[in-house]
């Protein structure tokens, strides 16, 4: 069985925060709504999907992107007036992780720590 992580990120700016392509990117309207949007990217492959049918050469794509975790969770909370703390469980390599976050919210997001689950 792979290892779980804690990946403790933080995200400067949440209202700001948002990836590249207009199509994949989070556009909640909070904490709550991120912790969901980023549980759902990380346990369905339909982020993943969406994003490799936009590239020029979809079947080129390197499959190990792919992957999901069906027990991943993310919780997210709001440390002062806008910065928000995610605490992401899963056991996805950070490879994974840092593409669904950069498709969601772009580089608008930071790893604070990573610590065995």
């Amino acid at each position: 069985m792979p290892q779980r992580n804690h990946y403790y990120l933080g995200i400067d700016d949440l209202a700001q925060a948002r990836g590249p392509i207009a199509s994949l990117r989070y556009d909640g309207a909070g904490p709550n709504d991120f912790a969901a949007a980023l549980t759902e990217a990380m346990r369905s492959p339909q982020l993943f999907e969406h994003w490799r049918a936009l590239q020029e050469e979809p079947d080129e794509v390197d499959p190990a992107l792919g992957v999901t975790d069906a027990a991943a969770e993310a919780r997210a909370s709001v440390d002062d007036m806008q910065r928000v703390d995610v605490d992401l469980v899963t056991s996805l390599p950070m490879s994974v992780v840092r593409h669904r976050l950069n498709l969601l919210i772009g580089k608008h997001w930071s790893l604070r720590d990573m610590r065995a689950a």
